[in-house]
């Protein structure tokens, strides 16, 4: 970070603090991540925060993980897996002691350190210009994702684990095992954990292939994956937490949910310039990348193009293996500089955190947020049973309500997210029984959902309540 040094004859041999073009370029890049989060009231266009910070709240109450759902009614008291316990807890214990301004703050922080560690990896190896350019394109490929969500608080370890190993594979060594804790805790926050070990996988292949001791680089590598797997391990769910991953992307129903959809390029948007200007870079012919690492890249951007939740792999970890190739063609000029670029960096962070944790945030009526048409429902027939719009589930959770059906894919199952995506589509025979069989009294969709006509026309239901955000109808 900063360093002592003696100013040479002829400067009056005076001794002065220096830092490393890095670490400024680092805190800056940090800065600019943490002021888009924190300040961005999108990081809260996601129903999922509501039912995870009460699933957080939930096991600080009974001290113990969440092991069967206490939320809905269609899928009360069934088994889950709550493979983000940790970053539930955290968000419930930071939303407590500062409400949604404390949310903000905390993905705000998450997002800085994770842009800090990227741009630092890079700027260390490559020239200023590059550098950023590089930082800027791969980083906002994460703001499709920039959600207050566990995915994010596991996103700086993404970010470390990766510069990690490919700084490994530049000295030619095998990992340390430092980051073992690492990888533990990644695997109690979020189930992208998975892609960190797929990764360490694709480098010890990369690095068995290039290295002329062979035998001895297969040793090193596959002791470290062998370890790294036992600590993905260390979770309350155990062997079947390391699993989870593996049904949870086979689910046939995921291709309904915005998330698990292929990305979209009927409009300009950072996916499509990130691939556009890493074409025109490695067209020119400057930039060289081995084949092994070709290949890893070739398969995030296929992750990335097949589901839009994948841009934030690409954007993160896709930059840091393109880091040497471009280091190669743009080598960086490391010379000290004044820390005060640094300093400021750093005071401005901090001043921005207070600032953010200081302004209250409250949440009005929104897109996820029905508000109003949830007031003008009685109390009596809101505990009833409900027929949700799936953007409305976390809500409900939030208000007491117990939905129909929320965000959490693997607790309903393909069958009956198969079900709920034909009556909602709508089929009148998928809507007329469901409605039956669940003893539905009451139904909250979208202004603009296709169901809401086909409920109109259905004899003994009429609308309670619509404004732009919700239609309420209730049953006679």
């Amino acid at each position: 970070m900063f360093a002592t040094t003696i100013s040479p004859a002829g400067e009056e041999g005076r001794t002065g603090w220096r830092a490393s073009p890095e670490l400024a370029f680092g805190l800056f890049a940090g800065l600019a991540a943490f002021a888009l989060a924190a300040l961005s009231p999108a990081i809260l266009n996601d129903s999922d925060t509501y039912w995870q910070i009460l699933s957080g709240a939930w096991m600080v109450d009974h001290s113990r993980v969440l092991r069967a759902d206490p939320f809905s009614y269609t899928a009360a008291g069934q088994a889950l897996s709550t493979q983000s316990w940790l970053a539930e807890i955290v968000m419930a214990q930071v939303y407590r002691a500062a409400g949604w301004a404390g949310i903000h703050a905390l993905f705000g922080a998450a997002a800085g350190l994770t842009a800090f560690t990227v741009a630092r990896f890079l700027r260390r190896r490559i020239d200023t210009l590059p550098a950023l350019v590089t930082a800027v394109l791969g980083l906002a490929c994460v703001s499709v994702s920039l959600l207050a969500r566990p995915h994010m608080l596991a996103l700086p370890l993404l970010a470390l684990w990766t510069a990690a190993l490919v700084a490994a594979r530049e000295k030619n060594a095998a990992p340390s095992y430092w980051l073992l804790p690492v990888m533990a805790l990644w695997a109690n926050l979020h189930g992208s954990f998975a892609f960190g070990l797929a990764l360490a996988a694709a480098l010890g292949a990369e690095a068995i292939i290039e290295s002329p001791t062979s035998r001895r680089t297969a040793i090193a590598w596959g002791a470290f994956l062998l370890a790294a797997v036992a600590a993905a391990m260390l979770t309350p769910e155990g062997w079947r937490g390391f699993l989870f991953p593996v049904p949870l992307t086979a689910m046939t129903q995921l291709a309904h949910i915005g998330e698990w959809q292929a990305s979209d390029f009927t409009h300009p948007g950072p996916l499509e310039f990130a691939l556009l200007g890493a074409l025109f870079v490695l067209a020119r012919g400057r930039v060289r990348v081995r084949l092994v690492r070709l290949l890893i890249l070739m398969g995030l951007v296929h992750l990335a193009l097949a589901h839009a939740r994948h841009q934030m792999l690409l954007g993160v970890a896709g930059t840091l293996l393109l880091a040497p190739a471009l280091a190669a063609a743009w080598p960086a000029r490391n010379r000290k500089t004044s820390p005060l670029p640094a300093v400021a960096a750093g005071l401005l962070l901090v001043l921005g955190l207070a600032l953010r944790l200081s302004v209250p945030a409250p949440r009005g009526q929104d897109a996820i947020s029905p508000q109003a048409a949830l007031a003008h429902v009685p109390r009596f027939v809101r505990e009833m049973p409900v027929l949700n719009d799936y953007a409305f589930g976390g809500y409900l959770i939030w208000t007491g309500a117990r939905p129909f059906v929320d965000s959490r894919a693997d607790l309903y199952g393909d069958d009956f997210l198969s079900n709920y995506a034909a009556l909602t589509a709508p089929d009148k025979d998928a809507l007329a029984s469901s409605l039956a069989y669940y003893h539905v009294r009451w139904t909250i969709f979208r202004a603009d959902a296709p169901v809401v006509k086909l409920l109109d026309a259905m004899p003994g239901w009429q609308r309670l309540y619509a404004d732009n955000v919700a239609v309420v109808h209730v049953h006679d």
